[in-house]
């Protein structure tokens, strides 16, 4: 009676639901953090035994896991420690690292067939339907996003059917509060009762920005310059997103990494500057070619300032908006695509005001779309929902450095489909291009593959050396 009335003195009812089998450390740590002190004697006697057998009761209890009282041959310490810990840090580590990366390359297959339907729709809404609109364009797909947090809310609750919805709502609610407090202080176990609402809105805003004007630089310089030069120049992002994660993730400097991402930046060159038509960039959206374009030097800076920045914007998530290494997969999908909702969000809310802007400019004229254009529009923008919440997942299971060379991959994929779309066969260049990139791709997988499994290995590691230490 009295637990039961300091709880609720205390405010933490809703705690009794949590879900402790996503991440049972965290829920073990948040609900020690809410329990009441209990209430012991403190004259001596709460260490005096209650029987006169009291202590060969307990020691059978603690060494012999209570097999004693049920006829069972009790087993010593030192002969239970090899059952217990049967399996090396190496297998756990392994078995983890093959069980994120199982996850990790479905989601990259779904981010490559949602990129390929993106940018097919985005082509023939441009060039065949005329509807030639870049930054309402680029307002439109970043804005749904916020799509992703119903449309996931909506699967997890088919999955937890059978639960009440209030029920259903507190374990959510409390998994995404608990999972954003692990990404503000970067650990694991969580001991801060802060809200993380100030952190969260202060990540989305910067991180939103450096997505938006990556992307907007795109469409400023597609009228400046060579489309060869814009993909080139813009798939360099690759290099800069392992430029920057070195000091900002820690990253070391591995030859084995730098020699793939410079494998994949070879073949995005040998893609856009083969014998290709030069008015159509490497990923089949429409540019211009090298007598059509004006101001080509500030259009290659303004694309090189762009692919810098989206760089930085893969390293900015995955450091400011992922959970720490050791997360669960599902608790990283989980939050990787609330946090891909909140990019949604800032992007309506906020990136709105330039449309009325351009349209009394005169730069970009506004007008609602309709029919096969609106049919078009929304196959295309729910697509980039798609692969933007696989994109956003992709780089929280595994690094910003794989998934920019990933990403790459859409180049081939896109030229093949243009081949079997429109029977216009494919380069040479296509052809070598693209086997570059896959060969990058492939290497830098097992890289980032050896180099996860001996993080976790290390941390499985020290967590057994600290337990020891306890013992």
């Amino acid at each position: 009676m009295v637990a039961s009335d300091t709880l609720h003195l205390l405010g933490q009812k809703e705690v009794r639901d949590t879900e402790p089998d996503l991440d049972a450390p965290d829920s073990d740590d948040e609900m020690s953090m809410n329990r009441p002190p209990m209430h012991r004697p403190t004259d001596g006697r709460a260490q005096q035994p209650l029987l006169k057998d009291e202590p060969r009761r307990l020691s059978n209890v603690s060494f012999g896991n209570g097999a004693a009282s049920e006829g069972r041959p009790m087993l010593h310490h030192h002969t239970r420690r090899p059952t217990i810990r049967s399996k090396s840090p190496e297998h756990n580590a392994e078995r983890d690292t093959r069980r994120k990366y199982m996850i990790a390359s479905g989601f990259l297959l779904l981010s490559l067939a949602s990129f390929v339907v993106q940018t097919e729709t985005a082509v023939y809404i441009s060039s065949e339907l005329g509807w030639d609109k870049p930054y309402c364009m680029l307002y439109l797909t970043h804005g749904s996003w916020s799509l992703l947090w119903p449309a996931q809310l909506l699967i997890l609750r088919l999955q937890k059917r059978k639960l009440s919805w209030d029920a259903f709502w507190r374990r959510h609610v409390f998994l995404l509060r608990t999972t954003a407090q692990m990404v503000e202080t970067q650990d694991l176990h969580v001991t801060s009762r802060r809200s993380p609402v100030p952190y969260m809105i202060k990540t989305t805003a910067f991180v939103t920005t450096a997505l938006t004007v990556a992307g907007g630089s795109w469409y400023l310089a597609v009228n400046m310059t060579t489309a060869s030069d814009l993909t080139a120049i813009y798939n360099c992002s690759a290099f800069f997103a392992y430029a920057f994660s070195i000091p900002l993730l820690n990253d070391k400097l591995r030859f084995d990494k730098v020699f793939a991402v410079i494998v994949a930046i070879v073949g995005v060159l040998v893609v856009a500057y083969g014998d290709r038509d030069d008015d159509k960039t490497a990923d089949g959206t429409p540019g211009k070619g090298q007598g059509q374009v004006r101001n080509r030097l500030l259009g290659n800076l303004i694309i090189g300032i762009g692919s810098v920045l989206y760089g930085l914007y893969e390293v900015l998530y995955k450091k400011f908006a992922c959970p720490p290494e050791g997360t669960s997969p599902g608790r990283s999908m989980v939050f990787a695509n609330t946090f891909g909702s909140l990019i949604g969000c800032f992007t309506l809310i906020v990136l709105w005001i330039p449309l009325p802007i351009l349209h009394l400019l005169g730069w970009e004229t506004f007008h609602w779309p309709t029919g096969e254009t609106a049919w078009m529009l929304f196959i295309s923008v729910l697509a980039n929902a798609t692969f933007s919440g696989s994109f956003l997942v992709l780089i929280s299971l595994t690094s910003p450095v794989l998934s920019s060379v990933a990403s790459l991959l859409t180049i081939f994929l896109v030229a093949i489909v243009d081949w079997l779309r429109t029977g216009q066969r494919l380069s040479t260049a296509s052809v070598i291009g693209g086997v570059l990139i896959i060969a990058a791709f492939f290497l830098l997988s097992w890289s980032t593959y050896r180099e996860m499994n001996e993080e976790r290995k290390k941390s499985l590691e020290n967590e057994q050396v600290e337990s020891d230490s306890d013992e």
